[in-house]
């Protein structure tokens, strides 16, 4: 027997038996039940509360759940990255970049479900000293859907072009036509699409500076 549906199941098997001598007919019926309940790793999606940019570079990241029947938030746990797991559905003074949000049941029945997101904010300084930390210059958080084609430009403070940039690249590493760039503030402009808080989804530029420093 298949069912579809959660609830309450009940099988009835019915013997019947006839005495080859007496003739006489038995039945006998054998009633078994069964309750099924439908059990999932959670299906949801990641909003981020704050646009791009955020002066503060800090942000909130919320879960937002699909309802399935019988079950709701309190049977699932979730972490960000590598944190631990909460029952909360909110993450507070989230950093830009790539992230993942891990969802699971609390019972541990089903397999945890990574959903992966990006922050979209920029360094404000780099130093491309070639030891090994902030050598190069990038957007952070553009390396996911929707953004992977989004457009970076670098410019000096004259508002010469010095590089096009892509979000998937490795960024720039503070030359011009292979000659090092003095330290000073550049200027970028990123063509983007918000891909959370209010204006989600909207196409949108920004324009803003940051510290090249040797």
């Amino acid at each position: 027997v298949e069912v579809t549906e959660v609830g309450v199941y009940e099988v009835t098997v019915t013997a019947t038996y006839i005495d080859i001598i007496s003739g006489m007919i038995t039945v006998c019926d054998y009633v078994a039940g069964a309750t099924y309940t439908a059990i999932s790793s959670p299906i949801f999606e990641v909003q981020i509360l704050e646009d791009s940019f955020n002066p503060s570079g800090l942000y909130t990241v919320q879960v937002i759940e699909s309802s399935i029947q019988g079950f709701g938030s309190a049977d699932y746990e979730f972490a960000l990255d590598d944190g631990p797991f909460q029952t909360s559905l909110t993450f507070t003074n989230v950093r830009p970049g790539e992230h993942i949000i891990y969802g699971r049941r609390i019972d541990g029945d089903c397999p945890a479900v990574p959903v992966e997101f990006g922050i979209i904010d920029y360094p404000r300084f780099f130093t491309p000293n070639q030891d090994g930390f902030h050598d190069t210059w990038n957007i952070l958080g553009l390396g996911t859907p929707p953004n992977l084609n989004a457009k970076i430009y670098i410019f000096d403070r004259y508002g010469k072009l010095l590089k096009q940039i892509s979000p998937a690249g490795p960024g720039w590493n503070g030359t011009y036509n292979g000659q090092p760039m003095p330290s000073s503030d550049y200027w970028f402009s990123v063509e983007y699409i918000e891909p959370g808080g209010e204006n989600a989804l909207a196409r949108k530029n920004f324009n803003g500076h940051f510290t090249l420093k040797r």
